[in-house]
């Protein structure tokens, strides 16, 4: 994982690690593990999927955009959480990136499960888990009153996991109109519980190649 260092797997993520490129962030949250705690217990999943969106991205809700009660967290801290109800169904949960007042923010697109399994089950009374950004968020019980949340404290928070043993593939983004073109969706190649395929075109990413961004 080539972001900073300064959290040990134990310990959430923390402002540092968030305060940069939100393609960058994205590509390093791949192996992260997302913790939610609640009254009915512990649910969690290895992050396989994510989505960046910058505020020159015409897909972003801070594009040409500001201020207004639906969009106001994603130009909160680095690290908060940005929760919002898409098409009126689906709860999202995306995380801000950059400084302060950017308006930049990676959607948790999809997870690998690892605890709670029962939970999720019942809360989603379906076998299809998290292979989703609003199925995930009903097997983890995300729900909008955690829009505005600081990542680095309970009862949701993201963990330090270890790196991807598989490539990871950037592809083109999905469920958007606009900016669908941009290759700014990470996916771990071959995961199972991603939302959808990479596109045909999709090759593993190199570093320092010109192709993360």
């Amino acid at each position: 994982m080539s972001g900073p260092e300064a959290q040990n797997q134990s310990q959430p993520l923390g402002r540092d690690f968030y305060d940069r490129d939100s393609r960058e962030v994205a590509v390093d949250l791949l192996g992260c593990v997302l913790v939610s705690e609640s009254a009915e217990g512990l649910t969690s999943g290895v992050v396989v999927e994510t989505e960046a969106y910058r505020p020159d991205d015409p897909a972003c809700h801070a594009y040409e955009n500001r201020g207004t009660m639906r969009n106001r967290t994603i130009f909160s801290p680095p690290g908060f959480a940005y929760v919002y109800l898409s098409y009126g169904v689906h709860r999202l949960l995306n995380v801000v990136c950059e400084p302060e007042g950017v308006g930049s923010a990676i959607l948790i697109r999809a997870l690998r499960p690892v605890e709670g399994l029962d939970l999720m089950q019942s809360r989603r009374g379906k076998s299809d888990l998290c292979t989703g950004p609003g199925k995930l968020t009903r097997a983890l019980g995300v729900d909008l009153d955690l829009d505005g949340h600081d990542t680095e404290r309970s009862p949701l928070y993201i963990l330090r996991g270890a790196p991807p043993e598989a490539a990871i593939l950037a592809t083109t983004r999905i469920g958007i109109t606009r900016g669908a073109d941009l290759p700014w969706r990470y996916i771990l190649e071959g995961e199972p519980n991603v939302s959808v395929k990479p596109a045909p075109e999709a090759e593993p990413l190199t570093r320092g190649a010109g192709r993360l961004f």
